[in-house]
């Protein structure tokens, strides 16, 4: 038996806006998002284009799922269907953060996912009542001012608040789960349906016999650190309900490395690829100038189209920090060449650039002027903020291979 007295107490609420997407769309339609069938798809051109977000109507009437294809969709008149606009759900989702402000302070909101985040309520007592007359509040005020609907899991921590979320206030509105609840509420739910537990960790809890989470808070502790390492450990005290991670602060974890990455809209051959990594390079090294930061390891992900399948990610690391679009370039290159099967289409590019360095004065090379190369990147960013990302382009960045274009009118991999 655990005794929780000796483990801190919050009032935590983890808030999750009902398929957020399609309800945005609705609202600026003037229509109900819990009645209308409407699905957001990325591209209404392209018939295999990923349904984004499903009205709650259409997923009950339909069983369409945010996985779903658009061509999947049935032959219904009634169902609307919109393009992704990423733009206003960014913004609908900064002003449901304004409100939430209004309420506490911005330490005690921790940003999960634009449509998800926790919110520290301790102290408000005295203002509002209980907790749950806080996530009541909150709730009501969500529909009444921007006319969308939420979910909202209490609990005396983060953990408990985002689990009693996902399998009990998405069908109810408004659950709660305290340390008393959690034999009740969490033991006898499947390990699979428990957050942080994906498909590969349910398989290997699987395999030496743990089913549900009540097994996992039987478990041997030691054995499960021996087998899982920190994870084992992490999932031996959630599974009796414990979560130390802080509930106050900015939430701002430091910086591992730059990455982007794309899935191409057909495939790519061998000589067109090239211009994609390019653009890749520019992008990876501008945010990495913008932060001030240079990196020594440099990483290049390939992966095949789906008839073939396949790909590899390799990484190389270079003798000092660099920021310098070409210098990223070259290496990814010399991966490219070295592991490339040579006869692939290629679907998926990335490339990240790791070990991060503060972006001092390069020494200086005899034969190359490295700082002039550092000081034609900061120009050229100096040149795109001011007059917009594609006031100034590489000439790749203008042919058949070329993804800068395209991405600039993207947020998210989705249209603006």
């Amino acid at each position: 038996m655990i005794d929780y007295t000796n483990f801190p107490k919050h009032d935590v609420l983890c808030i999750d806006m009902r398929s957020f997407y399609a309800s945005v769309e609705c609202v600026k339609q003037g229509l109900d998002p819990m009645t209308t069938m409407l699905a957001v798809v990325g591209d209404k051109s392209r018939s295999g284009s990923i349904i984004l977000a499903a009205s709650p109507e259409l997923k009950k009437r339909h069983g369409v799922k945010n996985v779903s294809r658009y061509f999947e969709l049935p032959d219904d008149p009634n169902i609307y269907v919109v393009e992704a606009k990423m733009g206003d759900y960014l913004q609908v989702s900064v002003e449901i953060t304004k409100l939430l402000h209004q309420y506490v302070p911005k330490e005690a909101i921790h940003q999960y996912s634009i449509d998800e985040l926790w919110v520290t309520i301790d102290g408000l007592e005295r203002l509002y009542g209980n907790r749950w007359n806080v996530a009541q509040q909150i709730k009501d005020e969500l529909l009444d001012t921007m006319g969308l609907t939420c979910s909202i899991g209490i609990g005396d921590n983060k953990f408990l608040a985002k689990v009693v979320m996902d399998l009990y206030a998405k069908k109810t509105g408004i659950a709660e789960c305290t340390y008393e609840d959690v034999k009740t509420k969490l033991w006898p739910v499947p390990v699979e349906d428990i957050w942080g537990i994906g498909t590969r960790m349910k398989r290997n809890l699987n395999r030496i016999g743990i089913v549900t989470l009540e097994q996992v808070a039987n478990f041997p502790l030691e054995r499960l650190k021996k087998r899982f390492g920190i994870m084992g450990e992490q999932l031996y005290w959630h599974a009796w309900g414990i979560d130390l991670s802080p509930v106050l602060g900015d939430f701002q974890n430091e910086q591992k490395g730059f990455g982007h990455g794309i899935t191409l809209l057909r495939d790519y051959e061998q000589h067109e690829v090239f211009a994609c990594i390019l653009d890749l390079c520019e992008e990876v090294c501008r945010r990495a100038r913008t932060a001030h930061q240079a990196g020594r390891t440099i990483h290049l992900g390939i992966s095949y189209s789906l008839e073939t399948g396949g790909g590899f990610h390799r990484s190389r690391s270079i003798e000092l920090p660099t920021n310098v679009t070409m210098d990223v370039y070259h290496v990814c290159i010399q991966l490219f060449h070295k592991f490339y099967d040579g006869t692939s289409k290629i679907r998926k590019v990335s490339v990240s650039l790791e070990q991060l360095y503060d972006d001092q004065e390069t020494q200086l090379d005899l034969f190359e002027n490295r700082t002039k190369k550092k000081d034609i990147g900061y120009v050229m960013d100096q040149i795109r903020e001011r007059y917009g990302p594609t006031s100034l382009l590489r000439a790749t960045s203008f042919t058949d291979g070329g993804v800068t274009l395209e991405r600039s009118k993207k947020i998210g991999g989705h249209k603006a």
